[in-house]
Order: structure tokens, then sequence, then C-alpha cells
């Protein structure tokens, strides 16, 4: 029997990362900075494996395979074997949930969508994602967009001339803010930020600019531009922070919701009843919860995530004090 699931997190060192995964979220980094924790994966070798309960050690695609319509329900399970969807993503998990500390800022890049995604060898998703600011130093900056009217030939000669971030449309965000980043956008998350994302589950990034900087080695990483300016959709234009929209519940309001995924914030001041048969991924940005039938002695708190399976129909999150959770589903 499926029961609430919690995951090992998949820790990833970039250059950019800093310690606020450790200090921030208590995340088992070790000593060195890092850069992201990936704590819901299905993507090639990069698999969640369960962390508490009778299912242990247990991977995501084994979940997927042996429990499939329990785990995702019906309709998810049916879209993951689509005949549009190609055949060796098939049975994917469809959602990438990570945490990311900028202590740097990281590269202007671009993803691709799903039809570029699906001509790459190997396939890929395309990557629609959307940040949550759990954290934001003074003067922090985000890249979201292009201004408006910058074309192709603007942004290649601002490429070659060293100039691109002067066609980006920069924002200044705050806790609480939710960026939404359709695949086709180009981006950056400046340093002094720590971001909750979630995203189509792809790993697939064009970069395009690098602010100059140089690996250990003393190289400079790869950028690939002709892939971004092919994967760039220039009728996106400038993003800004997503409006929260009112829920027929008055401590919960909807941040996103598009055709990759649902995205709910909720401010909790008293155990909340859940009943549908949907899946959920569940994330702690503030304070600490208790779930139905969790079988791990601690709280489920700041900077842990749960997969809530479908054939829970019903379940309650009880907050241990004032409370902030994430809750995301998928549209289908």
């Amino acid at each position: 029997m499926l029961y609430p699931l919690r995951f090992e997190p998949l820790f990833r060192r970039y250059l950019w990362g800093g310690r606020r995964l450790a200090t921030v979220l208590d995340k088992p980094i070790g000593n060195n900075s890092c850069a992201e924790s990936w704590e819901i994966v299905d993507h090639n070798q990069d698999q969640s494996a369960v962390a508490f309960g009778d299912l242990k050690g247990k991977k995501l695609n084994e979940l997927i395979d042996t429990y499939g319509e329990q785990l995702l329900g019906s309709s998810v399970l049916k879209r993951i074997h689509a005949p549009d969807v190609p055949e060796k993503l098939k049975g994917r998990f469809p959602l990438l949930f990570k945490f990311l500390d900028a202590h740097q800022n990281l590269s202007v890049q671009v993803h691709p969508d799903d039809a570029i995604g699906a001509t790459l060898e190997p396939p890929d998703f395309g990557k629609t994602e959307a940040w949550y600011v759990m954290h934001a130093e003074a003067g922090s900056k985000i890249y979201a967009g292009l201004k408006n009217g910058v074309s192709d030939s603007d942004l290649r000669a601002a490429i070659n001339n060293g100039t691109t971030e002067e066609l980006l449309n920069c924002i200044e965000p705050k806790p609480g803010d939710c960026i939404f980043i359709r695949a086709g956008t180009m981006h950056a998350i400046g340093a002094g930020l720590l971001i909750a994302e979630i995203q189509q589950a792809s790993d697939t990034t064009y970069r395009v600019f690098d602010w100059n900087r140089v690996n250990k080695d003393g190289k400079p990483r790869e950028l690939h531009i002709e892939e971004s300016l092919k994967a760039t959709d220039f009728d996106l234009g400038p993003v800004q922070p997503s409006i929260p929209q009112p829920t027929e519940f008055a401590n919960a309001t909807t941040l996103i919701a598009n055709d990759k995924f649902v995205m709910r914030r909720w401010q909790m001041n008293s155990p909340i009843d859940f009943d549908d048969e949907k899946l959920h991924i569940l994330a702690v940005t503030k304070g600490s919860v208790h779930v139905t039938d969790d079988p791990c002695d601690q709280p489920l708190a700041t900077g842990n995530t749960m997969l809530i399976p479908a054939c829970q129909t019903q379940f309650k999150v009880t907050p241990n004090q004032p409370s902030e959770i994430l809750d995301i589903v998928l549209p289908y």
C-alpha cells in the first residue's frame, strides 16, 4: 500500500552555489557549497529514492512501474503514455522539484519547448518552470524575459558585443514572489536568492552568457549560442511576478496555473483536510507540519518535500506552528 513519500535529495554542486541549503533548509550538504537540492526527480539516471517506510530505497521510476495508477492517478498515467509522448519519454514522472541557492548569478540561459526537446538525442521534455522566492538579499535581481521589441538580430549582436544583459528584463524580487518562466524565455537567477522551483522533468539548458566566469580549470563554461537563438521565443517579452489568485479556500492562493503544473500556496494556522484523487507535491517553505500516515517520526519542516500518491484521496495536513506550504498538482 502506498503512503506519503519522502525522498532522499540529490545534490548538485555548481560554481554559483552557496551554503543556504544547509544554513536555511538544514540539508546535509557537507562542508562545501551546493547549488541545488533535487527533491523529486525521475530523469534518466537521476532518480529519487524513498527515504522512509516499507518502500525505503525504491526509486521513483520503479514506483511508477509497480504502482502506476495508484501513485499517479488514471488520467496522469494515461497522459505520460499518450501517443504524442516520444517513446523514450513514455512513463516518466513529468515534473521535477528542487531548491536552488544562488550565491552568484546563474548563467543567462533559455530552455527548449517540448517540440525541440523531442528532437534531441536522447529526447527530453521541454522545460517550463516557476520559481518561488524564499529568501532575497537586498538588491538581488532576477532576469526574466527579453525587453519588448528585442529581435533575433538584436540579441545576436548583443551576444557578439558582450552586452546581452542590456536586453534583459530585470526585476528585484521579494520573498513570496513567484515568477513563471515558460520554455523559450531567456532568463537568469541572480545572486542572493533562495528559490523553490517546479519544472518539467528536463535538464536541457542552453547558455547564452555566463558573466565572463571561468571554471576551476581556468576555462569558461560552454555556451550554446545557436541553440539558444533557436529555442528563444521572441514574442514572449518581459516577465513580471505572478499575481496570486484567490481560491475557494480563504487561506490558499493559486500562484501559477498552466498546462504543465498548478501551484497553490497555503498559509496554515489550523489543520487542512484534502479530499481529491490527485497526486500532490507538498513543499514546506515556512514552519513545519504533520501529514496523515507519514511513516517518518519527524515533522515535515522547512525545506522538506513530500509526494502524496493519488490513491490517498483523503489526508490531513496539521501545522505545528504558523506554516506555509506549496501544493503542486498536475492539470490533467
